[in-house]
């Protein structure tokens, strides 16, 4: 990945955001928040039951940067609408959820964690690397922290992608079968968010077709030295709005506390 070249238009701040840039920006930040949230809650089931001490450290390591760029993202949202980060992630249901439905789907055995991962860790680092020659200056500067962690993921990942498909025959097996039930839902990752046009017009946020083919490219090679092979067909045609019946439960275990102690105050 190449570092973008610097924005020609002025930098962007939240007083000089029109109002239909406003609502498009709190729409795309809350889908990236919802994506990093979700996904986290899924890795950190693996917690005392990774393969490995070392991986369950990792692991959860990871899962707790997610939820570190959730905030950063929610955080962005509070500045331009004033809702808060711990009320819009714990009391609101799965219709309210923007997450792209391969992120909620239930975290599977090892090989299906570490290719969701993977493939996700992938299209992050990607868009938050195009993110930060974002015009409007406060996400630049959280693409330009977030980056840093998510190309550690990416490697992380890329290498347990690699080690399982040319491992063993069983290994292999295990991949290539969540491959073949995860690739249709990674064509959600690049579908727009309402209103996204004006944000991509104005340089504050990428192209998501742009992304989707250095991901494509990327993750395409990276699976083949792996020895798998990506499954043919068009994705789902799911949007952001429409969930399984997965993260229903998801979120029911999730909010739990939050939800039954709703007025307990941090001392």
């Amino acid at each position: 990945m190449t570092s973008p070249s610097a924005p020609s238009r002025p930098a962007l701040t939240a007083d000089t955001l029109t109002d239909t840039q406003k609502r498009a920006l709190i729409t795309r930040l809350q889908a990236l928040a919802d994506d990093e949230i979700i996904l986290a809650h899924r890795d950190s089931e693996w917690t005392g039951h990774a393969p490995i001490l070392e991986e369950d450290i990792a692991l959860a390591n990871i899962a707790q940067d997610e939820i570190g760029h959730a905030l950063m993202y929610l955080t962005l949202r509070e500045q331009l609408d004033g809702q808060q980060a711990d009320q819009l992630t714990f009391f609101r249901g799965p219709r309210e959820y923007t997450n792209v439905q391969l992120v909620e789907l239930p975290k599977g055995d090892w090989a299906f964690t570490m290719l969701r991962q993977y493939l996700y860790d992938a299209f992050e680092a990607l868009y938050l690397d195009a993110l930060r020659a974002s015009t409007y200056a406060p996400l630049a500067e959280v693409a330009n922290k977030a980056v840093r962690e998510e190309k550690f993921h990416l490697q992380h990942t890329a290498l347990w992608v690699e080690r399982l498909g040319l491992g063993t025959e069983e290994s292999r097996r295990r991949l290539q079968d969540a491959l073949n039930t995860q690739w249709a839902y990674t064509s959600q990752l690049f579908q727009p968010t309402d209103g996204e046009a004006e944000l991509i017009a104005a340089g504050i946020t990428p192209d998501p077709a742009a992304v989707h083919a250095r991901w494509d490219g990327l993750v395409r090679a990276h699976l083949d030295r792996s020895g798998l092979q990506v499954p043919a067909g068009d994705g789902h045609p799911f949007t952001r709005a429409q969930h399984s019946e997965a993260l229903l439960y998801l979120l029911t275990e999730m909010q739990s506390t939050a939800r039954e102690h709703a007025d307990a105050q941090v001392w």
